[in-house]
Parts: C-alpha cells; sequence; structure tokens
C-alpha cells in the first residue's frame, strides 16, 4: 500500500523506473527486507486472493485453487510467487505460463507473453500437495494433530497453503473457502458467509475479508469446534468458536464474550474500530496466537488461571497496529507489538489494576544494563522468533510510548494515538514515519525519546516515566 503523506513528513516509498531489456523484466526473487530478503516479490502489487481449496485430513492433502488479482508495477517477462507447495499449472491471464517451484520456496513464473507495466493481472494455481512435506525457514509451520490444525503464523504461514506476495507490505482483500470432512469445522478471518453443503456429504465454509491485511493474517481453524453466531451491539457480526476439547473453556468463554465491551474501549482509546466484524477462537495450547482479521486465535493456555482480558485487549489492539497500519519492513514490528502491548498497559490502568507508568517501570526494572534486551535498539531488532526480539517489540516498544507519553502530555500523547491509525488506515509505515508523524501532532522535536528509546541499543540511564535529559 502507498502510504499518504502528512503534511509532508511521511516518507514515501522509492520510485522505480524500468526499461524494457531481459534484466529489467524479471521481477525481483524477494523484497530484500533485511529479515528475511526472499520475502515478497519484485514487479506487481496483488490486490485480492481467492482460495478454493479442500483439505483431507486423514492424508493431509491440500488441493485446490488461488486465484491472484494484481497489477504490474514494472514490464514483466518472469515474476516469482511465494509458495512451498508444487503447483499442477499456472495460468496467467488466461494462457498457460511456464514455471519452476523451486526447493526454497520461490516459485518463478514465466508468462508466454511479455506483460505490460500497470496492467492488470490474473494469475490461477491450481496444486494438490501435502503441506507437512515442506520446511522454509527452517520451521515447519503446518502442523496437524489429534484435534485438529490451527493456520496461524508470524512472519511466515502463508507459503504452506497458498501462492503470495508474502510480505506485509503488499496487503490484499480475501476471500477463503475450504471444503472439509462433515464432523469438522472451519473457522477464518473477516466475515463470515455461508456453510455449504457438498454432494459427497463434505461441508464447504466461506468467509471474506473485505478490508486488506497482510499474507501472514491470513489463518484457519480446522477441528471439532463449537461455533456462535450473533450479532454484537454495533451490528457486525460476532463470530466466536471454542474447541470442544478445550481446557479451560469457561476462562476462554470469559475473556472472548466480552469482545464488543473490549472493541468498544479500545475505540475510545485509538479511535474508530477498523474491523468489518467481531469475534474470536480458542484452541488447545499452551502459549501463541494471532491477530487474525476480525477474530483472534488463542490458545487455551493463556486461560489458565481465569479469564484473560488483557491478552484479548492486546490481539484486538492489532486491528489497528498490524493489520490497519502494518509495517513497511520487519525492522518495523515494533509499531505492532509495543503498541499491542500498551493497549493491555491502558486496560489495566483504566481498570484499576496497575498504571500504564507502573508496567512500563516493572518493565524496565526487569532488565538490568547488562541483559541482552538492551543490545538491540527498538527499530532494529532481532527477526522474530530469535531472541530477545520479543522483550524488545514488546516491551520495550511499550516503555517507548509510556516516555513519549510522559514527554508530550496525555491530551497530545492520545491525539497521536489515535491520529496515527486514522491516518495510516490499511498503509504500510515505519519507525521514521511514526516519529516524524508524532513530531507533527506535538508541534517540537521529539529526537530525544526516540534516539533514547527507538533507536539506541543500550539502558536509558532513567526510567520511562522520566523526562530524556537533554543538553
Amino acid at each position: 500500500m502507498v502510504v499518504a503523506a502528512v503534511a509532508g513528513l511521511l516518507t514515501a516509498p522509492a520510485e522505480t523506473t524500468a526499461d524494457t531489456t531481459a534484466e529489467t523484466t524479471i521481477g525481483a526473487p524477494g523484497l530484500y527486507d533485511p529479515a528475511y530478503p526472499l520475502d515478497g516479490n519484485g514487479g506487481y502489487q496483488v490486490d485480492h486472493y481467492d482460495l478454493r481449496l479442500t483439505y483431507t485430513p486423514a492424508t493431509d492433502e491440500l488441493r485446490g485453487t488461488t486465484t491472484i488479482l494484481a497489477r504490474t508495477t514494472q514490464p514483466l517477462s518472469q515474476f516469482n510467487l511465494d509458495f512451498l507447495l508444487h503447483p499442477s499449472s499456472v495460468l496467467v491471464n488466461n494462457t498457460a505460463a511456464d514455471f519452476t517451484a523451486e526447493p526454497d520456496g520461490e516459485l518463478v513464473v514465466r508468462p508466454r507473453s511479455p506483460l505490460d507495466a500497470e496492467t492488470r493481472l490474473l494469475i490461477v494455481v491450481t496444486y494438490r500437495d501435502r503441506p507437512d512435506n515442506y520446511t522454509r525457514h527452517g520451521k515447519d509451520m503446518w502442523r496437524p494433530n489429534p484435534t485438529g490444525l490451527v493456520i496461524i503464523g508470524e512472519p511466515h504461514m502463508a507459503t504452506w497453503w497458498f501462492p503470495s506476495n508474502d510480505h506485509p507490505s503488499d496487503k490484499a482483500t480475501f476471500d477463503i473457502s475450504l471444503a472439509l470432512p462433515p464432523d469438522l469445522e472451519f473457522i477464518s478471518g473477516g466475515q463470515y458467509l455461508s456453510t455449504q453443503p457438498l454432494a459427497n456429504g463434505w461441508n464447504r465454509w466461506n468467509w471474506r475479508s473485505t478490508v486488506p491485511h497482510p499474507t501472514y493474517a491470513a489463518a484457519g481453524a480446522i477441528g471439532d469446534y463449537d461455533v456462535n453466531h450473533r450479532p454484537a451491539p454495533n451490528g457486525q457480526q460476532l463470530v466466536t468458536a471454542y474447541h470442544r476439547d478445550l481446557p479451560n473453556r469457561p476462562a476462554a468463554e470469559a475473556s472472548f464474550e466480552r469482545t464488543p465491551e473490549l472493541v468498544d474501549y479500545l475505540s475510545t482509546r485509538l479511535g474508530p474500530y477498523p474491523g468489518e466484524a467481531q469475534g474470536g477462537l480458542a484452541y488447545p495450547g499452551r502459549v501463541g496466537g494471532l491477530e487474525v482479521p476480525a477474530r483472534p486465535f488463542l490458545p487455551s493456555g493463556h486461560f489458565a488461571n481465569g479469564a484473560n482480558t488483557s491478552v484479548v485487549v492486546h490481539e484486538l489492539a492489532h486491528q489497528w497496529f498490524g493489520n490497519s497500519v502494518s509495517v513497511r519492513q520487519w525492522r518495523d514490528v515494533w509499531l505492532n507489538e509495543g503498541f499491542a502491548a500498551y493497549a493491555e498497559y491502558l486496560w489495566s490502568e483504566d481498570n484499576g489494576e496497575p498504571t500504564a507508568a507502573e508496567l512500563a517501570q516493572a518493565s524496565y526494572d526487569l532488565y538490568p544494563a547488562n541483559h541482552p534486551t538492551w543490545a538491540f535498539p527498538v527499530a532494529q531488532p532481532p527477526p522474530l522468533g530469535v531472541p530477545p526480539a520479543g522483550s524488545v517489540v514488546y516491551h520495550r516498544g511499550a516503555m517507548a510510548l509510556q516516555n513519549l507519553r510522559v514527554t508530550v502530555g496525555d491530551e497530545v500523547f492520545f491525539a497521536i494515538l489515535r491520529g496515527w491509525p486514522a491516518t495510516m488506515k490499511n498503509a504500510n509505515a515505519s519507525t521514521e514515519d511514526f516519529h516524524a508523524y508524532a513530531e507533527h501532532v506535538a508541534g517540537r522535536s521529539l529526537d530525544a525519546v526516540f534516539d533514547t528509546w527507538v533507536y539506541a541499543a543500550a539502558r536509558p540511564p532513567t526510567g520511562p516515566n522520566e523526562l530524556v535529559p537533554t543538553g
């Protein structure tokens, strides 16, 4: 997505020009994000994915078709899709294309006729394969088990089940349709459309996301679920789902069933809710979870000590920070996680529990100066999943926001917190963009805050509730 400039302050995407030589008509095999250089691809932008698939749990066979609506951004004689499975055919603009499925998860596509720049692009990929046979970045993210299959993963999941431009800088809308045996349910993000009985006795489940989101957020859960449908007070769909063998189920229900209340609360702090529906899904498991659009997925372990509205608030906050305002590169992921963690701080503060100031100070005190958490800038963390990425982007990100609040005061801080997702709705942004936006709203330089709390690889000499010394 192209980022709209605010008062000329935000970073504009780099412009590129292309001639028609053979080299410049080959789309780049990656977007060269420093964290994952081969994620994403050059030469096109995706508008929409349509997944029409069938899954056989007994054999782990996934078959069907993904149709991609896209636009070329340069002349193309070849382009890549990120995909691990082996297709049986690829069509480009209704014509069979040559293709090579490479072992690193790159599907190289060569259309029969070269494509002009700035033209519509229709890609149809048909496949039949077993996703559990594949690994990427040293991981196997497709993990069927006796309770079913939960298709979630950040930063990587898409390549195990649909071809894509797999980088958060290229967001799209989705239709996801999956056929399953009759004893199983399939829950995904966005709006529930229908469950269609099929002639073979199976059922086809249909879901639609009309709000663009990153490919990693496209998710699904297959298993024996109780699925509940009712309208939220604002008229949106409210769909919650609980695995029938779920540990801690009452606590999970006591958390997720409060979703409309939590959405209303966050709207007072963060601005209008950007999602098209509401809900949540709880599955058996200890840790993890994902901000699935309109419907966070969380494992039962989060509810081992009773209701946990805090973690639901965290994942719902990602509807603003992560799904609506998405990162430009993976190094900017604190703009997702630090903001969602700070939403937890606010929920605690506004419910008579520890204040944001107390929680930020506790995090600061938790990590002595020699702790690895301080070895990386918040704006340049290790890749997600590589320690200490979690404490850098979650805890230090939230501390940075607390120090920003202390520096500018509540009135300006909450103007920034509400204005940022409104200004950058459905777009991508970097740390530098947020720095510029915060200064624009505050009307003054905030270099001391950002240099100390975001760009430095060191423990600040003063805590998050003290002004940064200047001069």
